[in-house]
This record gives C-alpha cells, sequence and structure tokens, in this order.
C-alpha cells in the first residue's frame, strides 16, 4: 500500500537517538504519544525574487495546526532516506516535482511536542501549487524579513522560526 493511502498516524517512521543514528520504527501515533526522536525534511521553497512560499497548515495536522510553515516537508518513513522523503513531501503537498533540491544543514529541534533531526532542503519554483487539502488551507510567498514580522501576529512554527534564523541574509 503506498504511503499516501495510509492513516498518516499509522505511518510508519524512522526513530533516532540524540546522535541521528537509527534505533528503530514506530507508527506516528506511537512516535507522538512517547515523544520519540524522529527525522523529518524539510523544504524552502524560494521564487527568482527570493521570496519563502509559506503554507497555513490545516487545523487537522498533528503537530502546530493552525500555524504558519515556512517548509514543505514531513516525517521520514521508516526505510526512507531524507532525499527520497523530501521529494516525496514535495510532490504531495505542493504538487512540485523535478526540482533540483540543494541541501543546506542538518538541524535538532526539541520542546515539549517535538523532538526532530531535520534535514533543510531548498529549491527554487515559482508554481503554480497543488496544494494538498488534507495538510495546507493555502499558501503565499513572503520576504524573511516578512516572516519575521508574520511571526509578531499570527503562530508560525517553531521548528521553522529556529531554522529561519539559520538562513544566511
Amino acid at each position: 500500500m503506498p504511503a499516501n493511502s495510509l492513516n498518516p498516524a499509522e505511518e510508519i517512521v524512522e526513530i533516532v537517538d540524540r546522535d541521528n543514528n537509527s534505533i528503530g520504527a514506530v507508527s506516528r501515533r506511537i512516535m507522538r504519544q512517547q515523544g520519540l526522536i524522529h527525522r523529518a525534511s524539510y523544504i524552502l521553497v524560494f521564487n527568482r525574487s527570493g521570496e519563502l512560499f509559506l503554507q497555513k497548515r490545516t487545523m487537522s495536522k498533528d503537530i502546530y495546526p493552525g500555524f504558519w510553515d515556512l517548509a514543505a516537508g514531513g516525517v521520514v518513513l521508516a526505510g526512507e532516506s531524507y532525499e527520497e522523503s523530501a521529494k516525496r513531501e514535495l510532490r504531495e503537498e505542493l504538487g512540485v516535482a523535478g526540482v533540483q533540491l540543494r541541501r543546506l544543514f542538518d538541524q535538532y529541534y526539541e520542546d515539549e511536542n517535538n523532538k526532530v533531526w531535520g534535514r533543510i532542503f531548498a529549491c527554487t519554483s515559482e508554481g503554480p501549487f497543488t496544494l494538498q487539502a488534507e495538510e495546507i488551507d493555502y499558501g503565499r510567498f513572503m520576504s524573511l524579513a516578512e516572516i519575521e514580522q508574520l511571526h509578531q501576529t499570527e503562530p508560525v512554527t517553531p521548528d521553522g522560526m529556529a531554522l529561519l534564523r539559520l538562513l544566511p541574509r
């Protein structure tokens, strides 16, 4: 059965230790319930003007519902590489395929709801995008300065804000 036809809570995800070594695989539901460290791909989609495509997460998301998200992406499934996850997530969430992904850096992020080793990629696309209705309400391009301003008035994913601060200006 293709991964995207499963109930997201039942997808089997890669579990890692604090040094990002694989130690097993469990369902997303168990990973969230037990607060286990997992891997995720983050894909920053820039247009030719250097603006970043932000997505407004649906209220049905299992983490940070209704928040603005700076990156397409998601959990790395068991047996999947970061790169495979990035390509799959970009295609599923935004309908984008065939773009060159540039690996930027890896980042560990932790808060009370999320412990994740992320691999951050960037690509360039002007759209148009086909937004995955189950995950994204809408999206728009914004400059990095506008994102900082948005964060003052609306919720932006905290892991996204952490990676934003690591981007060169």
